[in-house]
């Protein structure tokens, strides 16, 4: 096959998303012109085309590099971005976001009222088990060809699969976060048809740290590898994220705090990571260059990476009312006037204006803070934090295409994570240390020492304050609310959690997402979530 197509998502199969298409790629084919796993993996410079492919997807849709080409098929093919759809499912959930477009779906979303026919559900699910399915392949391609290269390419190859593996358990984390028990197939599982087995959450997250674990000696040290690809670091990143969830993941009293800290004491012992200066110039165009904070970013190329998924959604779609887009936002139109602010997270930040806490990058000139109507974009204020505008003020290459890259994992949230993890009870940290980091942040958020706090002031409920005033519209916001209690039931409510415009209590199946409904139509050994 020339390309690969996804025109449902009965073609998927999940683990077969595209195994049973390769395997019909094990042969030579007589018309020079198709491109077949043979021809492809003849080259070893290819390898690195093929693992760039990997990365382009987590924010590309198609096969080009740019919007055309689709890999899953949907009315809007911006839909089928991963980073479009995971930061719709991490931030449209909660009180960061809340979306005026009224589409069957994100209303769902912020209503918490979603069921398994749910579209944004099952895009969002086709897009990660294709992404892994893609992993797989390249694992299982060039693996066996490593012994063939020479000796100075067998390093650099070795590294290309050690990263393969750490996307594919990136990607697997994410189905342990959304879904718990899903459908499991690796490398090791032969190319053909087959109905995957369903791994319980318990496996699965066994899984994720025995390979982050396993692959740590084949990746690049800290800050060592090109940017944009994994390294050590990101390797442990995920490995402080998985184990501070794991009450979550793997039931109660299974706390993993003290192996959460040991991972972020590794990342900040190594030197390599420090505080950028300026808070707003890590979601500018040029952020490219913030490598001492940034340990891992989803990256953005307006000329060579085209869609209308990605950083460009979450800027286009943030943009419209008053905003000037050309001159405030690097963009050409006016703007989608789809996302904005909800009055209880605004409330987060006691000055608004950014005067006090520069942390507070809201546009408010002719938005009311109020949103009566979920629909009208002009009520509620505006999230200005993404721009594609250079640092200097220089507009990105492509007024319609971003080249702002987005933060995944930045320092920030190590120095959040081990406080958490400290005042949870774990080991290996402390809390004037804790202190100390979270002060790190205020000073840079207030320019002074006019935000720090003392270590009685450091509470659970103030870090998950903090991490919203640190981290929004970075997709973290669903799984902090998960892991603090709050996020479906009533003990936190925010303005149209429930439908309701002063809030209301939600059902707690909804901190877990189905498995849709069109893939256990599909694959008989999945069972459904409870509730659903």
């Amino acid at each position: 096959m020339n390309r690969y197509t996804v025109s449902t998502f009965a073609a998927l199969l999940m683990g077969s998303v595209l195994t049973s298409c390769f395997s019909d790629l094990d042969t030579e084919p007589l018309n020079k012109r198709i491109t077949t796993s043979t021809s492809v993996y003849k080259d070893p410079a290819s390898f690195k085309q093929f693992l760039a492919k990997l990365y382009g997807a987590m924010t590309l849709t198609g096969q080009r590099g740019e919007y055309g080409q689709p890999e899953i098929n949907a009315p809007d093919e911006g839909t089928t971005s991963f980073l479009r759809t995971y930061w719709s499912a991490q931030e449209i959930t909660t009180d960061e976001c809340i979306s005026a477009w009224g589409d069957p779906g994100l209303t769902e979303f912020h209503g918490q009222n979603w069921s398994e026919q749910n579209g944004y559900v099952q895009l969002l699910y086709q897009r990660v088990f294709i992404n892994i399915a893609y992993c797989n392949e390249f694992i299982r391609e060039v693996t066996p060809r490593i012994d063939g290269l020479s000796e100075s390419e067998q390093g650099d190859v070795k590294m290309f699969v050690a990263e393969a593996r750490f996307l594919r358990a990136l990607y697997y984390s994410f189905a342990l976060d959304l879904w718990g028990n899903v459908p499991f197939v690796t490398e090791a599982d032969a190319p053909g048809a087959f109905l995957p087995k369903q791994i319980s959450r318990a496996d699965l997250f066994a899984y994720i740290q025995k390979e982050l674990e396993s692959i740590e000696p084949e990746l690049a040290a800290p800050g060592m590898n090109e940017y944009a690809r994994a390294d050590q670091a990101a390797a442990w990143m995920l490995l402080a994220k998985l184990n501070l969830n794991a009450e979550v993941y793997l039931g109660a009293g299974n706390t993993r705090y003290t192996e959460c800290l040991t991972y972020c004491n590794k990342i900040i012992s190594t030197g390599k990571y420090s505080l950028t200066g300026q808070y707003k110039d890590l979601f500018l165009a040029d952020n490219d260059r913030l490598r001492n904070e940034v340990i891992f970013p989803i990256a953005e190329d307006g000329n060579n990476g085209r869609g209308y998924g990605g950083v460009t959604f979450i800027i286009h779609a943030a943009v419209g009312g008053s905003m000037d887009a050309d001159g405030g936002f690097g963009i050409a139109s006016g703007g989608w006037s789809g996302n904005r602010m909800t009055n209880a997270f605004v409330d987060k930040f006691a000055d608004p204006s950014g005067n006090t806490d520069h942390r507070a990058i809201f546009y408010t000139n002719g938005q009311t803070l109020e949103i009566d109507h979920p629909t009208v974009f002009t009520e509620g204020y505006l999230c200005a934090k993404f721009k594609n505008l250079t640092s200097t003020g220089v507009k990105g290459q492509n007024p319609t295409f971003v080249d702002t890259d987005f933060p995944l994992f930045r320092l920030a949230d190590v120095y959040l994570m081990y406080a958490e993890a400290v005042k949870r009870g774990g080991s290996g940290g402390d809390l004037n240390t804790a202190v100390d980091y979270i002060n790190q942040l205020r000073a840079r958020a207030y320019g002074n020492a006019n935000g720090n706090i003392v270590a009685a002031d450091l509470t659970l409920p103030f870090i998950l304050d903090e991490r919203g005033r640190e981290l929004y519209w970075e997709a973290q916001r669903r799984t902090d609310l998960i892991r603090f209690g709050v996020f479906s039931g009533d003990a936190y409510l925010w303005d149209w959690k429930g439908n309701v415009k002063e809030g209301a209590s939600t059902q707690t199946h909804y901190a877990i997402f189905p498995i849709p409904a069109s893939d256990r139509a599909v694959n008989t050994n999945l069972v459904q979530n409870p509730g659903y």
